[in-house]
Parts: C-alpha cells; structure tokens; sequence
C-alpha cells in the first residue's frame, strides 16, 4: 500500500506556458466552464494544498463552490469540503486570509521549524500547525497527510510548490489547463520554477476541451492507472 496520497497537480497557464503574469492584480487565466471542471475535481479529493505565497497573492477560498457537490460529499459521510492545506519556510501569513476564515473544516500549515512560534503566534488557533523540520519537504507533507488519513491530494499551487512536488517525484497526474492568451513576459511565473529539474517524458492520457481553454491530462507515476478514464462523479459513486 501507498505511503502517501495520490497526489494531483493542477493549473492553469497560458499558451507561453505562465501561471500568471507580473502585475499586482492576479491574471485569470481559466474561464468559468473550466473553474466548474476544477471545483468538481476538489469535490473528489480529501485535501487541497497551496503554498503561503498563493495564500498571500490570490487570498483563496479552496472550497467546494456547488451545493449538490458539497451535499453529496455529505451523503457519503464526508465533510463538506476538503481538508485545507498550505506550507510555509518563511511564515508571513495574514490571520485574516480566506484560508484561514472560510469554511468550517480543519486547517493545517506545514512549517519549517524556524517559523513555527510566528506562525503560531499569528494564526492561533485558527489552524492546526505542523512541524516539517529545517525545511518543508513536500514528500515528508504528503506522507504526514496520508497519516492523517488523506488519500487522494490536490495541489493548486503556486509555481514553486509545484515545482518542488515534481522535484521530488511525489506527483501522480497533472490536469494542465491551457488558456488562450500570450503573457509574452519572461519574468512571469511559469510551472517548473528556475530551480526545477523536468521530472521527464510524461504520458499524455486525455485531451478535452472546456470553452476557450484545452485541458491535457497526463500521467507522472504508474499510480494513474487506478484513476484512468474515471470521472470525480463516478468516482464518488464507486465509493
């Protein structure tokens, strides 16, 4: 049996390949027929994690936005939303952030260890803090996440969060949904971060097209096979 969860990554990015562009304000990217796509695959998954420095830019609410998904989750015994999760090395998090005040389900924050007591001394207990050691470790998260009872992990973001979970082989899909725009910037922040090495060839398993915007889906481990041509929907309903 697994150590950790399955985990998948999930984005949006332009035809340039970038996550966004440089500006103060957050660039959408996705359209609203796809931000459907993507809140049904958080209705499938146990936890969502983004990185603080998502946190801080795009103030997230990282919940399940339709009521009969939300109601279905609750028939099966889940909670109505995922798990919120978020990672930190340098513990600039604002109390106040959506994160934090949205939704009535639990909260964690990975935190290297030199953070911890500002951490702690900011959010109180408005999340569950964890130590991750000297520093954050995204297989060390993921396998504490799977202890916790998580076994299926959404990752959102940011650039250098996605990054690392590709660093450390601990990513199973990735749901890559192209826009259809140039950010023409090369400053602006892209999927694998400067300090990234290419996890390698992966295995495009499905193409689907949602509005304006192309979703590739590809496989990064021999886990995908347990998910291959299943819908969140049908998902929920196996179980």
């Amino acid at each position: 049996m697994a150590d950790r969860p399955y985990v998948l990554l999930s984005c949006c990015v332009s035809l340039d390949g970038c996550l966004d562009d440089c500006s103060e304000c957050r660039l959408v990217l996705s359209n609203e027929a796809d931000l459907d796509r993507v809140d049904a695959v958080r209705a499938g998954c146990d936890a969502i994690l983004v990185g603080a420095g998502t946190v801080r830019a795009d103030d997230p609410r990282l919940l399940v936005r339709d009521a009969a998904r939300r109601e279905e989750r609750r028939r099966r015994g889940r909670p109505e939303h995922p798990l919120k999760v978020t990672v930190t090395e340098g513990g600039k998090l604002d109390p106040q952030a959506r994160f934090f005040t949205t939704g009535d389900g639990p909260k964690l924050v990975y935190c290297a260890s030199g953070c911890l007591p500002d951490v702690g001394a900011a959010v109180g207990e408005r999340a569950v803090l964890v130590d991750a050691g000297p520093t954050v470790s995204m297989r060390g998260v993921a396998e504490d996440l799977h202890r916790r009872g998580v076994r299926r992990l959404l990752v959102e973001g940011g650039a250098s969060v996605l990054t690392q979970f590709l660093d450390e082989g601990v990513a199973d899909e990735l749901q890559l949904a192209v826009a259809p725009l140039l950010v023409g910037d090369p400053q602006a922040p892209r999927l694998l971060g400067p300090s990234g090495r290419p996890p390698g060839r992966a295995r495009l398993v499905d193409v689907e097209q949602v509005g304006d915007v192309v979703v590739l889906r590809y496989a990064l481990s021999g886990r995908y096979g347990e998910r291959v041509g299943v819908t969140v929907e049908e998902r929920i309903e196996e179980e």
